[in-house]
């Protein structure tokens, strides 16, 4: 298979150099027969097949089909991990995700990037740089976190943000690109959305 082939293939340098076609493969194979499982099989058997897809996970592990990733191995996730529909995650290197994370539909963390300068990148030479979610963390729906970010602990990433720096701790933060808003505070425990309070009092 020539560079050309290969590209029309999909595979990216990395792949085709460091022998790692087998492996994506392997990996496409187990996402193949996780987003087909039937309705009626998924409440038993989606956390075990999470679990032989990413590299490491916590408990009380969620995501609901369909979803996509290159290897899988490189992704670890912690305790009660949510993700909604079309979740993607290019894994090109490591993607750590901690504790708590509750993730939105049509979310997707791309590790992966390719060289700004046209001929570079005609060459199909792919790079990658961690992305790293901390604990307590909500990332809205359709937001995109490019590689080399770092979100902190208990941060909320609004709908729609593309994510193209680090995000320190208790912060509210959305756009494109996405800047921090405001830092989250103890008066925020007491209000479900926006100024409405809770009517209840477990809060």
């Amino acid at each position: 298979m020539d560079q050309k082939e290969r590209m029309l293939a999909g595979l990216p340098y990395k792949a085709w150099m460091d022998g790692l076609l087998e492996e994506r493969e392997a990996c496409r194979a187990k996402i193949y027969a996780f987003n087909l499982l039937p309705p009626e099989n998924r409440r038993t058997t989606i956390p075990a097949h999470i679990r032989e897809i990413f590299g490491k996970t916590g408990e009380n592990v969620w995501v609901e089909p369909p979803f996509q990733c290159d290897y899988g191995w490189n992704i670890e996730v912690g305790d009660n991990f949510y993700a909604n529909y079309n979740l993607v995650i290019l894994d090109v290197c490591k993607v750590t995700l901690g504790d708590n994370v509750f993730i939105a539909p049509n979310v997707a963390l791309y590790a992966a990037g390719h060289p700004v300068h046209p001929e570079s990148r005609n060459s199909g030479y792919e790079y990658g740089a961690p992305i790293t979610v901390g604990s307590n963390v909500w990332i809205g729906g359709n937001t995109v976190i490019l590689p080399g970010v770092t979100v902190g602990d208990n941060v909320v990433i609004g709908a729609g943000s593309v994510v193209t720096r680090d995000i320190p701790a208790n912060s509210v933060a959305a756009g494109n690109p996405c800047r921090v808003l405001r830092t989250i505070t103890e008066a925020d425990r007491h209000f479900y959305f926006k100024d409405k309070p809770f009517d209840v009092t477990d809060y």
